[in-house]
């Protein structure tokens, strides 16, 4: 049954609460009873969604994780995706399997870089946006200020769904619009403990009883305002990704949260229909369709297991049925489908179109395959992207190479890095989007495949995919043998030492296409 699936990402920047915000829902849909929250310094207990140790070391999330759970009868399935820059690949990737998104933005810094960019990915897709303004109950700009910013910077019509009665120490409360609702804080640490008081509209008494007196006066003056200026909710526009239902709350204390998982239940889109080489596929159809969208290696390190999630886009998978990847060809019965909770994982006896499934393989499928029953359809939009940063992988000990070699293709399988292979010279070079990247491949070198290797400057400054007939790439690398290279599909790329010998090489050899992403 379709119509209760929910499947959606959570976007921002990095420490604008994501991951916090992540657990306080999962703690909401009773798949967690403790949450940790994540700190800048080690501590005893980290997120669940972080599994990795350099995750856990970090505070931050460098990759993404499939976290599956029910409330009132609907699935939930919520990717937890990384907010750091450097792993943006990995994140775009991941959106391309979400049917909507919780944007979240900190309250006192407004729309941040990374913020914006993941936003443009989700809108190239018509992905729907819930906004949720984290750290109303710490200092901060004015509710208008972001709300008018989220209207303006991101060219959304904005709907307040909730008001804040005040901010950082003057924080009294959340106002739900719709069910007239004032949840408040408690205690010495001022978190929402359940204090929750229902009234009839903003001119109701009841509301002086229960804030101050200019807490009071500040909202119904504030939340006229809002509920004036801005859009008034429509299902369809939200859905089509021209409007955005803004929630203010606090994670931490958990303001907001149960507003915002009722938000995604009610108007978050089912699976949406999937792009395809065949056109749209329709969650409805009968044939089991899917895309792998990553690859992960290692989440048990004790196995040494190599996982591939699935989005299912149509049909109902049942456990043991047989299907064909477009990668491989042949027909492969799925023993082993797994549900996941970050790194804890269950066998699926059957899932449904919008199920994130992990299929453990040893390598027999990647990023970009679509596995079906009759292997006539392709889904299309997953890419690399050119790197930003080049780099040599040396060896310390020779006698490694053979797990240098495993060890490279297992990562840039799952997109932390790009391998090339280049025709001149022996030692392999990595592309990364950013320096995290780098320090995230030597940590995993080290931790799960004992390889001890350190990185050298390359001579190169980018990279990029050359598509063309053959006499003409022959012609190129006759010239250019020293700037080759092959990725690890074997496809042809010029290594260039600077952006100007791209634009140089391209006059050069308008025969050639110089590509800076190639589709899986």
């Amino acid at each position: 049954m379709t119509l209760n699936r929910r499947t959606f990402a959570i976007i921002s920047h990095p420490d604008a609460g994501k991951t916090t915000l992540t657990e306080k829902l999962l703690l909401q849909g009773g798949a967690i009873h403790l949450a940790g929250e994540v700190k800048a310094r080690g501590q005893a207990r980290r997120a669940r969604s972080d599994w990795m140790k350099i995750e856990q070391q970090r505070g931050i999330s460098v990759t993404s994780s499939v976290m599956t759970f029910q409330k009132d009868g609907i699935v939930f399935n919520l990717l937890d995706t990384p907010g750091h820059e450097d792993f943006s690949e990995d994140t775009y990737r991941t959106l391309t399997a979400v049917d909507s998104a919780i944007m979240v933005i900190d309250a006192a810094k407004g729309i941040e870089p990374q913020t914006r960019k993941l936003f443009e990915v989700c809108r190239l897709r018509s992905v729907p946006i819930i906004t949720f303004v984290n750290k109303v109950d710490r200092e901060g700009r004015a509710a208008f200020e972001t709300i008018d910013e989220v209207a303006d910077a991101l060219a959304l019509d904005v709907c307040p769904m909730n008001w804040p009665v005040g901010m950082g120490g003057e924080f009294e409360g959340l106002y739900d619009f719709t069910s007239g609702r004032l949840s408040q804080p408690s205690g010495d640490s001022k978190a929402f403990e359940g204090k929750v008081s229902t009234h009839s509209s903003l001119d109701a008494t009841s509301l002086d009883d229960v804030l101050t007196a200019a807490g009071a006066a500040r909202l119904r003056e504030e939340a006229e305002l809002a509920q004036a200026g801005y859009s008034e909710f429509d299902l369809t526009a939200f859905r089509n990704g021209d409007l955005t239902p803004v929630y203010f709350g606090s994670a931490l204390k958990e303001f907001g949260v149960v507003e915002l998982i009722t938000a995604i239940a009610a108007y978050a889109p089912p699976p949406r229909p999937q792009p395809s080489s065949k056109g749209e596929i329709d969650p409805s159809a009968k044939e089991v369709t899917g895309f792998i969208f990553k690859v992960q290696a290692n989440m048990d390190p004790q196995h040494r297991d190599r996982i591939a999630f699935m989005r299912l886009c149509s049909g109902t998978f049942k456990r043991g049925m047989k299907l064909t990847p477009s990668g491989l060809g042949k027909p492969v019965a799925i023993h082993s489908p797994i549900l996941f909770f970050a790194q804890d994982r269950e066998i699926a006896d059957s899932a449904e179109p919008g199920d994130i499934i992990g299929i453990p393989n040893h390598g027999t499928l990647r990023v970009g395959d679509t596995l079906s029953e009759r292997n006539d359809v392709r889904f299309t939009g997953l890419p690399n992207f050119a790197p930003e940063i080049l780099r040599r992988v040396v060896l310390r000990d020779p006698t490694k190479t053979k797990q240098l070699r495993k060890a490279l293709d297992d990562l840039s399988e799952e997109g932390v890095i790009q391998v090339f292979y280049p025709e001149v010279g022996s030692n392999w070079v990595i592309g990364v989007v950013g320096q995290l990247q780098l320090d995230v491949l030597i940590s995993r070198l080290e931790a799960e495949y004992k390889v001890d290797a350190f990185l050298e400057a390359a001579p190169y400054d980018t990279a990029r995919w050359l598509v063309g007939s053959d006499s003409a790439l022959a012609q190129f690398a006759s010239f250019n043998g020293g700037n080759m290279a092959k990725d690890r599909d074997g496809h042809p790329v010029f290594m260039a030492r600077s952006a100007w010998d791209v634009g140089y090489q391209q006059e050069k050899h308008p025969d050639l296409k110089f590509s800076a992403t190639k589709e899986r």
